[in-house]
């Protein structure tokens, strides 16, 4: 290979791992085109770019769904300084004054599709290679992540165009965002997992690689996801059995055969000492200390950390005391219909009151310890705004400031701790989840067992949440669910508080309101409450029929010469 090929080559490589252009497949002269790259190696190389969209990040368009799910879903304050601060993702809070042409949603869309042709642009080298003995396995790894793609982009967006390796460059323009209803854009993420599951080994040897049981557990997901079908208005009107089914069946399988097991405490999920541990199904791995300027790190949460001397910006990501209040326990249970009425905001409060360990492992309170460090206390000054946001900072996703895993950037800190896409914990509930919505009733009393094994880590998970002197910083109760009045009804509302419980402020809560059918009056009547608490709320406001989901960014309409059709009441 000639000087001037390598150096084209060289600048095709830095291109793949850096940002790269969705439906632009014209190379740009002297570059090698898709016909040179077709050799085992190159393949390899692209698959490994497709990988890196999962962690491609950025702070105005993060991976990490904390702006979309925990914002829009009432367990979060966007925190940082001031509403205008990334004023976008205020607009996302509060569903207020968000536009169509919002430059940071048109980012995200963007980033997503970029990662669906990453993979398409290997699924299409990958087709031309003969006698390539990982060719069935990487085929499979990348119909897995392009399914992953998908499922963000139908989640945040719903209807959006989908277009596969078959689809030829000069076709693009002709595929509109309603080729498929909503059900089949479903199916077609769910054949993709489906392949993945059938080509893809037990174990893929290395870590961050999809494997068998990763791809049977998102399939899972997605037929839930998909077993509340939506009409037009993106309100539910049907509950899939079927689909319920496949949502048991797999999930029964991942949790009896794929040798994952609950880990012993809570917080090993939380820490970059203990990640990638019996409980991690499926991780962005991050790296640290890799030769690169600031880590391949996590850049969509560098504004989550606290303010202050030990670390210095921007505390955003600020839990609701909505969401606070939702730990507290009366007899070792959740208190569904008065929880509210009682805040938890200072370290007396969680003395006073009973409450639920996982209040802890999930936010910082002040003059409490930070991280599990009994003698780093969380201060008041470590706040930037709390006039406004509150006294309570997001900790799941930070690290301590001794940790190796951390770069610092300025003021921000960028982590190396991965971040999961999928626990067993979560495949465990979305098992309890079809199990109570079958409509004979039979899966009650094994959703009854599963909740109850999730609440049974709970209680345990406690050694770390003591202070210098060895006590326990809270008056931790968690007791199991009993079978008398286990009614369907009640065990959905479990099932739902179980879900915010254990994934606080881990993006999923908005995504859960919309799946269940309740967004638009769980925070409609978070907003009545919460403004009373937070003035700057006083024009948030759920639209049913609207805010469900984003608008489809007004740029890529424009693009499509109006091809692409506006989301319901856009």
């Amino acid at each position: 290979m000639n000087a001037t090929k390598i150096k084209y080559l060289s600048i095709l490589i830095l291109c793949l791992f850096t940002s790269c252009e969705w439906f632009l497949d014209e190379s740009p002269r002297g570059v090698l085109n898709e016909d040179e790259l077709n050799t085992e190696e190159q393949a390899e190389k692209l698959v490994i770019a497709a990988y890196s969209c999962l962690g491609n990040d950025n702070t105005t368009a993060p991976q990490h769904l904390w702006v979309y799910g925990d914002l829009r879903g009432g367990d979060a304050y966007k925190g940082g300084q001031g509403t205008q601060d990334q004023v976008s993702f205020h607009y996302y809070e509060t569903f207020y004054l968000l536009r169509t042409n919002d430059d940071w949603l048109a980012s995200k869309w963007y980033r997503l599709y970029v990662g669906v042709g990453r993979a398409n642009k290997a699924l299409r080298v990958l087709n031309n290679l003969n006698d390539f003995p990982n060719k069935k396995k990487r085929i499979a790894e990348m119909r897995f992540l392009r399914g992953h793609f998908y499922f963000e982009l139908k989640t945040l967006f719903k209807l959006v165009p989908y277009i596969d390796e078959t689809v030829p460059s000069e076709d693009y323009s002709k595929v509109s965002n309603r080729e498929f209803t909503d059900i089949e854009l479903w199916d077609k993420i769910i054949e993709d997992f489906r392949f993945a599951m059938d080509n893809l080994p037990e174990d893929n040897i290395e870590i961050g690689r999809s494997n068998h049981w990763v791809a049977k557990a998102y399939l899972a997901k997605t037929y839930l996801y998909s077993a509340y079908e939506q009409n037009e208005k993106h309100e539910v009107i049907k509950i899939n059995q079927d689909r319920l089914n496949y949502v048991i069946d797999y999930t029964d399988q991942v949790i009896t055969k794929s040798g994952k097991s609950l880990a012993r405490d809570f917080s090993d999920n939380f820490r970059w000492a203990t990640q990638n541990g019996s409980e991690s199904v499926f991780a962005v791995q991050y790296s640290y200390d890799d030769g690169t300027l600031y880590n391949r790190g996590d850049w969509g949460t560098k504004l989550n950390y606290p303010m202050g001397d030990v670390y210095g910006c921007c505390a955003f990501h600020a839990p609701s005391q909505n969401l606070v209040n939702a730990f507290r326990t009366v007899n070792g249970l959740p208190d569904f219909v008065n929880y509210n009425n009682v805040n938890i905001l200072y370290p007396n409060d969680l003395k006073s009151n009973t409450i639920d360990p996982r209040l802890l492992h999930s936010v910082a309170i002040v003059d409490l310890p930070y991280k599990y460090n009994p003698d780093l206390l969380f201060e008041e000054n470590w706040l930037r705004d709390p006039g406004t946001y509150g006294r309570f900072l997001s900790m799941k996703e930070v690290e301590l400031p001794d940790c190796p895993c951390l770069k610092k950037q300025g003021p921000f800190f960028i982590t190396a701790l991965n971040r999961d896409l999928i626990r067993l914990d979560d495949v465990m509930l979305w098992k309890a989840e079809a199990l109570i919505q079958k409509a004979d009733g039979s899966g009650l009393e094994e959703a009854r067992t599963i909740i109850n094994n999730i609440r049974r880590r709970a209680m345990t998970s406690t050694d770390k949440l003591k202070d210098a002197s060895g006590n326990p910083t809270g008056n931790f109760d968690v007791k199991e669910y009993p079978m008398t009045g286990w009614t369907q009804e009640y065990a959905f509302k479990a099932l739902q508080w179980e879900r915010r419980l254990e994934f606080a402020l881990e993006g999923y809560r908005f995504f859960d309101l919309v799946r269940w059918g309740i967004a638009d009056i769980t925070l409609n009547q978070y907003f009545a409450k919460e403004k009373s608490r937070r003035n700057y709320l006083a024009e948030a406001k759920f639209t049913k029929n609207r805010d469900e989901y984003f608008p489809i960014p007004k740029v890529q309409i424009d693009l499509s010469k109006n091809l692409y059709q506006q989301n319901h009441s856009w």
